[in-house]
């Protein structure tokens, strides 16, 4: 039993994930219960298991890759009159450094990994729905869909919660005789305060330095940083829910 509430992420830690779930299977039952979301590379690992419960409103599918490679060198030059030089041991041997833009062929390059990507993601997904790739690229293309659409598409079997999903997996493993594991562990009442103390004074200090906006910028560029180089299956756009 697997619960899932995510936009997705690397599209190697993807791939990894799904591969666990189907050397699982060959021992046990799948199933897997959607929250929120379950979109990208969240929809890739799981598109394999034997059944899968949505939400009506769960965020389901956005089946696409894209990646960020962005081109800091105007901002350094006009900005911060900063210059790169470099020595190189190959043509291409800084292909993903931010203070350059990309070659033809580094572009090349970088489209056909993600096109690679992209059919991996669909093939992963017409095997584990039992769909023909041509009707999956036709529901695919980065597109979202509720819980409720999933269903009628194929993307999930049942719209049901979390207990369904448990009772569906006793039920498919023969048993009534079973216990819940709840990972990674509740923190306990002192570390949650103690933490979430100190996480909300690093933010207060860092919006103090750099104002409201500088700090919305901040984070921006923390986020771009992380995925830079990293091919992504997951939302290509925040969600926020007010």
């Amino acid at each position: 039993m697997l619960r899932i509430n995510s936009g997705g992420g690397s599209s190697l830690a993807s791939e990894n994930i799904w591969r666990e779930l189907s050397l699982a299977r060959k021992e046990k039952p799948v199933v897997v219960s959607y929250g929120d979301v379950a979109a990208s590379g969240a929809y890739y690992l799981s598109c394999n298991a034997d059944s899968i419960f949505a939400m009506p409103g769960t965020i389901t599918g956005s089946i696409g890759v894209f990646a960020v490679i962005p081109n800091m060198q105007s901002f350094f030059k006009n900005k911060l009159g900063v210059t790169f030089d470099a020595v190189k041991t190959a043509p291409e041997a800084d292909m993903l450094s931010v203070s350059k833009p990309l070659t033809p062929s580094e572009r090349s390059y970088v489209q056909n990994e993600i096109d690679t990507i992209y059919h991996d993601f669909k093939m992963r997904v017409s095997d584990g729905r039992k769909k023909d790739i041509g009707y999956i690229d036709s529901i695919a293309q980065g597109r979202v869909w509720s819980g409720t659409m999933g269903l009628s598409l194929g993307l999930v079997d049942r719209i049901g919660t979390l207990q369904d999903a448990i009772d569906c997996a006793a039920r498919m493993a023969k048993t009534n005789d079973y216990r819940l594991i709840e990972t990674p562990e509740p923190k306990s009442f002192l570390d949650r305060i103690l933490g979430g103390f100190k996480k909300s004074a690093g933010m207060k200090a860092v919006k103090e330095e750099v104002g409201e906006d500088g700090y919305r910028t901040y984070m921006l560029i923390k986020k771009v940083k992380a995925m830079v180089g990293v091919t992504q299956t997951r939302l290509p756009f925040d969600l926020t829910v007010e």
